[in-house]
């Protein structure tokens, strides 16, 4: 072994490296002697192999084990401009010479590499073991820290050796331009010591490196901050020694990725530098983590709340359900906020047009209709008492308060179109709900404040006043009603839940004045404008099919020309005849088949049994003769009717002595 170690040296000092590393190889020498060869080589401090036998051996070849003894093992950053001022050639020459020395240390430490890791890991998942185990040995042992800087435990030698050789390797990767093999060899399980290793890479400029570095070591924040450093001086051109667009927002989303599960909070922290730039991927990153949005709300609420409605949103059109109640509610709050500031500086230019729609405000108008998770008492109290009255109408409507929310569209939007849009929504939510008996009487309320449109907006700010300031504001039904006077007296109609159960009788359908009437007499008493009539005339034309017929021709006034009811009154009656025409042919196939079944029935019951002299009970196996006798359904089969009555008792006896068993 002595020999070729000497060999060694001796090739190594004439330049063939390769078959120097090979008797190397050969000699079985520990890696840290052929490493005193390389200056260059920074190493960690290591007590992996005893000092006095490290001195025996450099003390048998001092002239050739002198770190500096060989120009070659020179760094070459360090020498080469010196020797580039006096000789370029010679320079050029060094520079061939190194290349070529490192080249043969890292084929040498690559061959080596497999068995020393492979003992370190094995050594590790033995440490592992015992600490499940509870193993008392293991309390003086020092444990490579997971999210410190990872120095070797001093008492494992085969993970001190396995530091040595990876820490050598890289550097002997970087020195030959093998950058991309050095982050292959960080990306895989190394022992490369972290502080020489920062302190090489950082200097060099090889941040992929030094990122997965980083990442191997567990040490996120500094690899975080690393990235997020890189991606501003992307943005800003300065960074030259990689490629720009390596170090985009994106590159900080997939670091984060691995890590929602583990450290939640630091995947906060450091997605609110890209959360702006990168919303949807952002948010995607929370969603597909399963941070709970709860806590990134919070965050965002007290770090970034001008991105706080942002990724409500964003998180409500990806995963609808997976936003709760009270994130929705949130967030039409936020909106309301924004539509509240916009509206105070209109208001202040007196500029403000209630017609005027902001993207926020479109927002918060979809929002109060398409989400029902927020409290619209809470949001009805915010609103300004003479603006907003859209926002005004949804949220009356969420309380079920249908005749304040038509009214305001009527009468202070002065917008028959919303006013129809709303009692079309009613109407289809309702359709497919157990109670759909009043999903027609939407119209009929709508009707009624277009008839009588003084008694609608009668006291119409107090009623709000009242609902917003009362405890009992989220009550969905109203219980007031609207009167009309009759030819029999004064008469109620509900308007808002009973419209539907109110019943005709003949003697008011006959009678010359209508309930339309009264209205236009009691609107004319009180001082009040005149009926909506061509609103009435296009709804009823547009809604006929919704309305009950009868009722809203109840609630018309006489003036009303049967002309002007064509639209209505056509569709209705055509209508009602298909339906009536329809009924009577099922009526007519109904009695026909109630026909056949009782002629069936005659057929059935015109069945004839023959008795002969030899006909025999097949009870009691004794002749019929003259008895009376019972034949079964089958027609064929026949019993003694005394003998078919007691078997009739026994079946009942023993049922009920099985239940009494029971």
């Amino acid at each position: 072994m002595f020999m070729f170690r000497r060999y060694a040296h001796y090739l190594f000092d004439n330049g063939c490296y390769e078959e120097a590393m090979e008797h190397f190889l050969a000699s079985q020498v520990d890696i840290t002697y052929v490493l005193s060869l390389y200056q260059s080589i920074v190493l960690p401090k290591t007590t992996a192999v005893p000092e006095p036998e490290k001195l025996a051996d450099l003390s048998l070849d001092a002239p050739q084990l002198s770190r500096g003894s060989s120009g070659m093992s020179d760094d070459l950053e360090t020498f080469l401009p010196q020797l580039a001022e006096s000789d370029e050639n010679s320079a050029l020459e060094f520079k061939k010479m190194s290349h070529n020395t490192l080249m043969a240390l890292i084929k040498f430490l690559q061959k080596k590499r497999y068995s020393i890791v492979e003992k370190a890991a094995a050594e590790g998942t033995e440490e592992v073991v015992l600490d499940a185990v509870g193993d008392s040995f293991t309390s003086s042992r020092f444990k490579k820290s997971n999210k410190g800087r990872g120095n070797v435990p001093i008492n494992s030698a085969a993970r001190e050796m396995a530091a040595i050789l990876d820490t050598a390797l890289l550097q002997a990767l970087l020195l030959t331009g093998q950058s991309l093999a050095a982050v292959e060899l960080l990306k895989g399980l190394n022992y490369c010591d972290a502080k020489i290793c920062e302190e090489i890479l950082h200097k060099g400029h090889h941040y992929a490196a030094l990122l997965e570095l980083y990442r191997s070591n567990s040490m996120h924040r500094e690899a975080l901050t690393l990235l997020h450093q890189l991606v501003e001086e992307s943005k800003s051109n300065q960074l030259q020694a990689e490629p720009i667009q390596k170090f985009s927002p994106e590159a900080i989303i997939e670091y984060l990725k691995p890590l929602c599960g583990t450290d939640p909070m630091l995947v906060l922290e450091f997605s609110m530098l890209v959360l702006e730039s990168c919303p949807t991927q952002t948010i995607e990153l929370f969603l597909s983590g399963n941070i709970p949005a709860d806590l990134v709300n919070s965050y965002l609420k007290q770090h970034a709340p001008n991105m706080q409605g942002r990724y409500l949103e964003l998180m409500l059109a990806m995963n609808e359900n997976g936003i709760s109640g009270n994130l929705q509610n949130e967030m039409v709050q936020i909106y309301l906020s924004e539509v509240l500031e916009w509206y105070s500086e209109l208001s202040a230019q007196q500029i403000w047009d209630e017609k005027a729609y902001s993207p926020t405000r479109k927002k918060l108008l979809s929002a109060l209709e398409s989400i029902s998770g927020y409290s619209p008492e809470a949001l009805l109290k915010r609103l300004p008492p003479d603006a907003l009255f859209e926002e005004r109408a949804s949220l009356l409507g969420k309380m079920n308060q249908h005749e304040l929310a038509l009214s305001l569209y009527v009468h202070k939007l002065n917008v028959p179109e919303l006013a129809l849009a709303y009692c079309d929504r009613v109407y289809e939510s309702s359709v497919h709900q157990p109670p759909a008996k009043s999903s027609g009487n939407i119209y009929l309320t709508l009707l009624q404040i277009y008839l009588n449109p003084q008694k609608t907006t009668k006291n119409f700010e107090k009623r709000i006043t009242n609902l917003v300031s009362s405890p009992n504001a989220s009550i969905p039904k109203i219980s007031s009603a609207t009167s009309f006077k009759g030819r029999g007296g004064r008469k109620k109609i509900a308007s808002i839940e009973g419209a539907e159960d109110m019943r005709i009788s003949p003697s008011n359908t006959d009678s010359s004045r209508s309930d339309g009437d009264a209205d236009a007499e009691e609107s004319n008493e009180e001082g009040g404008s005149s009926i909506m009539l061509d609103q009435v005339l296009d709804l009823l034309s547009r809604r006929w099919d919704r309305i009950n017929g009868a009722q809203a021709l109840r609630l018309l006034p006489r003036e009303t020309k049967l002309q002007n009811l064509l639209p209505f009154l056509g569709p209705l009656l055509k209508k009602s005849s298909e339906a009536y025409r329809n009924f009577s042919v099922i009526k007519s196939l109904r009695q026909s088949e109630n026909l056949q079944v009782k002629d069936e029935l005659y057929n059935q019951r015109k069945a004839v049994v023959k008795i002969s002299s030899d006909s025999m009970c097949s009870l009691c196996n004794k002749k019929l003769g003259t008895s009376v006798f019972a034949v079964y359904p089958n027609g064929t089969t026949l019993v003694h009717f005394v003998c078919f009555r007691d078997s009739q008792s026994m079946k009942a006896v023993s049922k009920v002595s099985q239940l009494r068993k029971r």
